[in-house]
């Protein structure tokens, strides 16, 4: 019962920002732009997509497959990943590049500025799906080429997957993005993503529903809604002890559906999985440094929705 992640690994460089953007950037001077933020809190962290998929996914006591491309710098990031028995089968090191990076800028609102450098990321598409051992997979923000490989190679393979495009979606026209959902067998986006996705395809999201088993679309702390088979579910945003930092949410989220498909659950209660998930993520700072049993996890969710999950 094994998932492939086929996403980014990267080191995040994340800084808060005591005050607003919106107080700091004038709106007609958005064409002449040249703005600094004093960020007295900075932080290292390991992410990306794949890695904080498969970190949040472990937890649950799933079994994840990240499978990435990273760079010569990778070894901290490598020896973590061994110490939290994640499998690094799949992680490919391509000597003459950088592992990829992303500083990010978090406000008071927690609206984020976000400067990514690939690096080997760009090397995705030089790894392909497995024929075999693999239950489940994502799609999830990677390079170009690779998203676009390694969704025909699941789709050919037979393999169940979600299409996560992320922060990746704008990389694609809205034929290439029509393809991804064709292939898919779940789309899963937030309401920002949902509204771009839909602008692209010139689909709503009936259409985009009616194409896959499932098109999930989440809306922050209002929680999220699950499209599925006619019907649409609305799952609520589990509460959080501390809103401390949503780097991250979306990947926790997104770990809590595959451990939901994995385990054949119904969609109410895999999409509360994912939001408490979620809420995890968030009361900690960066998107790996969160920690709970599984014994605990069922106590909270227990507690939160005023049921057990199987």
């Amino acid at each position: 019962m094994t998932a492939l992640i086929c996403g980014s690994l990267a080191f995040d460089t994340i800084m808060v920002f005591p005050g607003r953007f919106k107080d700091e950037i004038l709106p007609d001077k958005v064409h002449i732009l040249n703005v600094a933020f004093l960020v007295p809190q900075l932080r290292r962290e390991f992410g990306g997509t794949a890695g904080n998929i498969a970190y949040n996914l472990k937890l649950l006591g799933g079994e994840p497959l990240p499978m990435g491309t990273v760079g010569k710098d990778f070894g901290a990031y490598a020896d973590w990943l061994d110490r939290h028995a994640i499998r690094r089968d799949f992680v490919k090191v391509i000597d003459a590049a950088y592992t990829a990076q992303a500083y990010i800028t978090t406000d008071l609102d927690d609206n984020q500025i976000t400067a990514f450098h690939p690096g080997a990321m760009n090397h995705a598409h030089e790894q392909d799906v497995p024929a075999k051992g693999v239950t489940i997979g994502t799609v999830s923000p990677d390079g170009r080429e690779g998203m676009i490989k390694h969704a025909r190679q699941f789709a050919e393979g037979r393999i169940p997957f979600i299409f996560d495009p992320g922060q990746g979606l704008p990389m694609f026209s809205g034929e290439e993005l029509k393809t991804f959902v064709e292939l898919a067998d779940y789309v899963a986006v937030n309401d920002y993503e949902a509204e771009l996705l839909m602008d692209r395809t010139g689909w709503t999201l009936k259409d985009v529903a009616a194409r896959v088993d499932a098109l999930i679309v989440t809306h922050g702390g209002k929680g999220s809604h699950i499209h599925a088979k006619g019907k649409v579910y609305e799952i609520p945003c589990a509460k959080a002890d501390s809103l401390t930092d949503p780097t991250g949410c979306g990947d926790a989220f997104r770990a809590g559906l595959l451990y939901g498909l994995l385990k054949g659950m119904d969609w109410e209660t895999t999409g509360r999985i994912a939001s408490l998930m979620g809420a995890y993520n968030i009361e900690r700072p960066g998107t790996q440094n969160h920690r709970f049993t599984i014994e605990q996890f069922r106590a909270r969710f227990r507690k939160e929705f005023r049921y057990d999950f199987a």
